[in-house]
């Protein structure tokens, strides 16, 4: 028997609470604990709604907020590749988009190919939007990493260098200004860390 599109939506709703499971390498500010895929998806959204002056040109933040709340949602099927992992980019973007196709799969048709689509924009940042999403993606860790003292830059022994690297290029490319309090931030960081 087909499903209806209500049971299928409620079905995708259930499958994803498993987000709430996947826990990321970077704690919460308070280092109580590490936060979960689903605190990042949300935290980010947030972000959105209060950074979107600072995008690199108009967005719209209903739309970097829905790609937000659904870019992780793959890490259901595939897990968090955490920034300093090393892992294979190819790999990780076929086995993520694998778990695209299967999780919105889940939804109604119109519906599931709506999200995949937004999905897939987020994944090729070439949009405005998909530009600022993704900066706000690589912004939000650098600054839990900035205000718990190092955080996974610590624990990975990532240096400066690296962070310039690998958080730069993204962040200034969706978010200019952003990216310029970062610069501050991990200059600030760094130099701390060496003097102490």
């Amino acid at each position: 028997m087909e499903l209806s599109a209500l049971e299928k939506q409620l079905g995708f709703l259930r499958e994803i609470d498993r987000l709430k499971s996947v826990v990321r390498q970077s704690p919460l500010l308070d280092t109580s604990r590490k936060e979960n895929s689903a605190e990042h998806s949300w935290h980010l959204a947030m972000y959105a709604l209060v950074l979107s002056e600072y995008a690199c040109g108009p967005v719209d933040t209903g739309r970097v907020m829905r790609m937000l709340l659904l870019h992780d949602v793959v890490e259901i099927d595939v897990g968090d590749f955490p920034i300093h992992g090393g892992s294979s980019a190819q790999v990780q973007a076929e086995q993520e988009d694998a778990a695209a196709v299967r999780l919105f799969g889940l939804l109604p048709g119109a519906q599931g190919d709506e999200f995949l689509a937004l999905w897939r924009e987020f994944e090729q940042a070439e949009s405005e939007d998909a530009k600022f999403a993704k900066a706000l993606d690589r912004f939000q860790p650098l600054l839990i990493n900035v205000f718990t003292g190092g955080g996974t830059w610590t624990e990975n022994g990532v240096s400066m260098e690296q962070v310039l690297a690998r958080y730069g290029p993204v962040i200034e490319r969706g978010a200019p200004a952003l990216w310029a309090v970062c610069e501050k931030w991990v200059a600030a960081h760094f130099v701390g860390q060496a003097g102490g």
